[in-house]
């Protein structure tokens, strides 16, 4: 049975967590070796809350939404596709594909391991093959990590909180720990980091 959040502390498990993952230790169709003919445009967008829509309604189906975003790809050019070793077919998606929902925090300091739970079932380890990217300006302060393939997770405000306060003054300025990873947070962030 799953843990609930330690309310105290707003800390999640790495048990409670994976038990919340559908794919935890399951990989995704190996889309990045497909590469069938462009097939033209899907009516479907993702939008800048990671809600899928199909002709403009939402796709109410949790588990279409999952079997979806398994065969999802980011191409050279920087645009989405759905992609099957038969076809390939545009999408729309408004920011990123994916949200951050959940995170577990184990250990401190320079042995701390960040894991994130997204909203499609992937559970991921913020490390050097998925860094922490920030993003500032006039949208705040917001991390975004790399999930697979080019596709990346932005982390929810609850979570982007939750983040801020794991962050640490260095020499460089403000950076975050996990997995043996540094990532910093660039100036234009940091201001607002206060603020997430």
């Amino acid at each position: 049975m799953p843990q609930a959040p330690d309310t105290a502390t707003g800390s999640v498990t790495l048990e409670a967590l994976a038990s919340r993952a559908e794919r935890a230790g399951r990989d995704a169709p190996p889309v990045e070796l497909w590469n069938p003919a462009h097939c033209g445009t899907l009516d479907i967008a993702i939008d800048e809350e990671g809600r899928w829509h199909h002709e403009g309604a939402q796709i109410e189906r949790e588990a279409l939404v999952r079997l979806f975003s398994t065969i999802l790809r980011r191409e050279a050019d920087g645009s989405f596709v759905l992609v099957t070793p038969a076809e390939k077919m545009a999408i729309r998606v408004a920011d990123v594909p994916f949200l951050g929902v959940e995170m577990a925090v184990e250990g401190e300091g320079a042995n701390q391991t960040l894991r994130l739970r997204t909203n499609v079932g992937d559970l991921v380890t913020i490390d050097a093959a998925h860094p922490l990217r920030f993003a500032g300006g006039g949208n705040g302060f917001r991390p975004y990590v790399l999930v697979r393939g080019g596709l990346e997770a932005r982390l929810t405000r609850a979570l982007a909180i939750d983040l801020a306060g794991l962050l640490e003054e260095s020499e460089a300025g403000l950076v975050l720990r996990s997995a043996g990873s540094i990532f910093p947070v660039p100036p234009q962030a940091e201001g607002e980091a206060g603020d997430a």
